[in-house]
């Protein structure tokens, strides 16, 4: 007779991440509920990951180590997935975290309706600290629509910005239906096209609750703008490949387009003005402008032209202020919540 089939699989890709790997499985193994099994691929052999998780699975047979020459993100998840055995798959970052609740939350909501197909939650966004930030995950994405767990995901809703948070749990059988993660060729957003291909067939919900934990690293992409822009066209593209042909999905991708953009000409905008491009600024402030006329956008335009040697003197100051009370506010948050 074989092992009982757990309740949740977790897949969990790892390269350059053995600084962050211990917190991560430690989220698990603190699981209210021991209904679960974690597949970590060591996606580039790297010896240190490779004796981590050695360490935990010596005292936790749920805890499974996959090795491989690294085949990018899309790939070790996928090399995860094809050695999970699990009812539903939950995708976890080996930087990122889960609540001890995670598990017990989110399946009783798939006992309580067996026609829902896939559960997401909203997230903690913390610093390497350790420091819980005060805005969540989908304050943070300007998301106006508070998760509403009795009323079905819609299409609509996705290209809005209703965009589930990544850790979330998803059938079995749904998943492989919809190729969980691989993207087939295309360069597309793999935590997105998942709920694209997914939204219009199947049952999706999302709880209001925090029940994830997202790492934001001092070496993100949100260091390099290169990276960033990179980041975004490939956000766009995912939106964008949603191609609805609905009028309420399809303005709601038009504002969500133009939204992306906006930030990316802000940003640009601000890029140019440090480096003593004024033309620059300019130009992308009014990119910004066409994109979304927004208070904001009139200021950066407004300062760009007139007064652009003062913005360049207030900025750094501003920048070290508001880092500061968001790491304060942040630390307050988690003294409250321990």
């Amino acid at each position: 007779m074989g092992a009982p089939v757990p309740a949740f699989s977790f897949l969990t890709t790892a390269y350059k991440t053995e600084d962050y790997l211990r917190d991560t499985i430690d989220s698990v193994v603190a699981q209210t509920i021991p209904d679960w099994e974690l597949i970590v691929v060591d996606n580039g052999m790297s010896d240190e990951i490779a004796d981590i998780v050695h360490g935990y699975a010596a005292e936790d047979e749920r805890i499974r180590l996959v090795r491989q020459e690294n085949k990018g993100y899309d790939g070790g998840v996928m090399a995860a997935s094809a050695h999970s055995t699990g009812r539903y798959i939950v995708v976890l970052d080996s930087d990122d975290q889960v609540m001890p609740t995670f598990c017990e939350e989110i399946r009783r909501v798939f006992d309580a309706d067996p026609g829902i197909d896939a559960v997401g939650c909203d997230a903690f966004r913390f610093d390497d600290s350790g420091a819980d930030l005060p805005v969540g995950y989908y304050r943070s994405t300007n998301v106006k629509q508070r998760p509403n767990p009795a009323k079905r995901l819609t299409l609509t809703d996705l290209l809005s910005g209703l965009m589930p948070y990544y850790t979330a749990a998803v059938r079995r059988e749904v998943w492989e239906a919809v190729g969980g993660y691989d993207r087939g060729g295309e360069e597309l957003h793999e935590s997105v096209a998942i709920w694209i291909r997914m939204v219009g067939s199947y049952d999706i919900r999302v709880l209001p609750q925090r029940l994830a934990r997202f790492r934001l690293r001092s070496d993100s992409l949100t260091r390099d703008p290169a990276k960033v822009e990179a980041f975004m066209a490939e956000l766009e593209r995912s939106f964008a490949w949603a191609a609805p042909s609905d009028p309420e999905a399809k303005a709601a991708l038009g504002h969500t387009l133009r939204t992306f953009r906006y930030w990316v000409a802000l940003r640009r905008a601000q890029q140019a003005l440090l480096a003593g491009d004024d033309p620059g600024a300019r130009r992308a402030a009014r990119d910004a402008w066409s994109q979304r006329r927004t208070a904001r956008a009139a200021a950066v335009l407004a300062g760009v032209h007139t007064v652009p040697a003062a913005l360049r003197r207030v900025h750094p100051l501003k920048q070290r202020v508001s880092e500061r009370l968001a790491h304060a506010a942040g630390r307050v948050v988690t003294a409250v919540k321990r």
